[in-house]
């Protein structure tokens, strides 16, 4: 199908996009990497009324390290230059990114669009959920730090304004003590998550050799109609040893409270006990890398 009618604006700076996307009643939409929004509008299962290519911004690009010895990471980052940056020095980051739909998709698709579309489904909400990641949004106002947590709000829906664009995404520092990893069960045609586990796991205190487990942080996605943490499995295993049997006491939880979604590719049965599998190893993995 072709896409209906359209305007398409470069804005060569981010003080110019901003006011293109400050408003005057029209549709208009941002675009990155353009791996979500564009077929949409091939299929018409969307339409705007302008489209605002940020994509160039050399100033959204790229990943710094903080002053905390965290990162900082470009809204206009793609997969690849995540995958071959130091951001992999988180172990749930370096288990998520070469899960991401195919190479020509890790080649353009960027992580400000994925987590600005907000896909129920997608890889990335999971992992910065359980990192507790900082969205930083800017409008002709200034700059607006949003904590991951109160990001995702619905299907396809976040805290984003609409005169706001995303301009980077704040990771904490990698922490003596602590483990992480990322695992999921992937739709094969899409690289789509039917489920997918984020787990963030640290000794008490931060020091090597503690057996209790006092920081725990689990990120799911692709199980509700939007990507949230699974407080309960946290709760169960906070202040514990983490043992292999506390573990699988507790991801039997990793869906309570959501309302699980059903569709052509997994019944709510089946998302629900994915859910809870991948929780475990995902638990585990983490304990692992933690000790």
């Amino acid at each position: 199908m072709i896409p209906a009618a359209f305007a398409y604006k470069r804005p060569k700076t981010l003080d110019e996009a901003l006011g293109l996307i400050a408003g005057d009643g029209a549709e208009v939409k941002v675009l990155a990497g353009g791996q979500s929004i564009l077929p949409l509008l091939k299929l018409r299962l969307g339409s705007v009324d302008q489209l605002v290519d940020i994509g160039r911004l050399e100033e959204l690009r790229g990943v710094r390290r903080t002053d905390d010895g965290g990162f900082a990471i470009g809204a206009a980052t793609t997969y690849t230059e995540l995958l071959d940056s130091p951001v992999v020095e988180l172990a749930c980051m370096a288990d998520a990114l070469p899960t991401i739909a195919d190479v020509q998709v890790r080649n353009r698709g960027t992580i400000g669009g994925s987590i600005a579309h907000a896909d129920p489904a997608s890889d990335l909400p999971a992992v910065l959920l359980a990192l507790e990641a900082t969205v930083v949004a800017r409008s002709q106002k200034g700059d607006r730090s949003i904590p991951i947590t109160s990001f995702f709000s619905g299907p396809f829906q976040t805290a984003l304004a609409d005169n706001e664009i995303i301009t980077e995404i704040r990771l904490p520092a990698p922490s003596e003590g602590y483990g992480s990893a990322y695992v999921n069960i992937e739709q094969p045609a899409s690289g789509y998550a039917i489920a997918g586990v984020a787990a963030v796991l640290g000794h008490s205190g931060g020091v090597m050799g503690s057996t209790i487990i006092e920081d725990v942080r689990v990120g799911v996605t692709g199980v509700a109609d939007h990507a949230y943490r699974a407080s309960a499995v946290e709760n169960a295993l906070r202040g514990t040893d983490c043992s292999r049997d506390r573990i699988a006491r507790a991801s039997e939880q990793a869906a309570q409270g959501v309302e699980v979604n059903g569709d052509i590719h997994a019944d709510r049965e089946y998302r629900t006990a994915m859910a809870q599998v991948l929780a475990r190893r995902a638990i585990e993995a983490a304990r692992a890398r933690s000790a």
